[in-house]
């Protein structure tokens, strides 16, 4: 949840919390988030690292390696949850929603040719960060892929949020507002684009999917 969004924790109480528990609640609360509860990670994120900045009680590349650890943490036990019941669900309550089979394959197709992409952006994108990882299990991407790609996506993202906090001291929340409200808008933008192109496309590209993974569905 980014800082402009915001509304449960002022920034004197996540550094209460940051100041108290140190680099678990960074990892906790970062990881939490990734499972869908709404918690400010990118928030305590930037408060830990500017709070590391301003005092000699936190070690900044700590606080990354925290903030990375709860993210990557997070998203691997999203995945997980996805393969193991998401694609479930799908299989079982799909139709009920004409969700066919078809469908499914094709999900099962873009996440095999975009999966890596998908995931890393989401750590990015607030709207996207929650379900990308969940997407991905239930859509059956390669453990494999998905494990390194949210490992690189993870480092990066505590990497840059972290340092750029840590230097910029409280000058960042400016950065951070706009930057999320562009990010939010951007993350919409290519949600319609990519449901318009699916719509218009479906029969080829579920004709691709069909070609790529033929055969019945594969069986949880």
């Amino acid at each position: 949840m980014p800082a402009w969004l915001d509304p449960l924790f002022s920034q004197h109480e996540l550094i209460h919390f940051v100041s108290t528990y140190g680099y678990a609640v960074v990892a906790l609360i970062i990881g939490l988030e990734c499972l869908g509860l709404p918690l400010p990670g990118e928030t305590i994120l930037i408060a830990a690292a500017i709070y590391a900045g301003t005092g000699h009680d936190l070690n900044i590349w700590l606080v990354i390696v925290a903030a990375a650890l709860g993210a990557i943490l997070g998203n691997t036990i999203g995945f997980w949850i996805g393969r193991e019941g998401g694609y479930r669900l799908l299989l079982r309550y799909g139709p009920r929603l004409r969700i066919t089979e078809s469908r499914i394959k094709l999900g099962q197709y873009l996440f095999l040719h975009h999966g890596r992409k998908i995931v890393f952006l989401s750590r990015f994108i607030a709207l996207l960060r929650v379900f990308g990882a969940f997407l991905a299990g239930a859509n059956r991407m390669n453990w494999g892929s998905f494990l390194l790609v949210n490992i690189a996506a993870g480092i990066v993202w505590a990497t840059l949020y972290g340092a750029g906090a840590y230097y910029l001291g409280k000058k960042v929340h400016l950065f951070t507002r706009y930057a999320g409200i562009g990010a939010g808008l951007a993350a919409v933008i290519l949600i319609i684009a990519a449901a318009v192109f699916l719509r218009r496309h479906e029969a080829r590209l579920q004709s691709e999917a069909e070609r790529a993974l033929p055969g019945p569905l594969m069986p949880p």
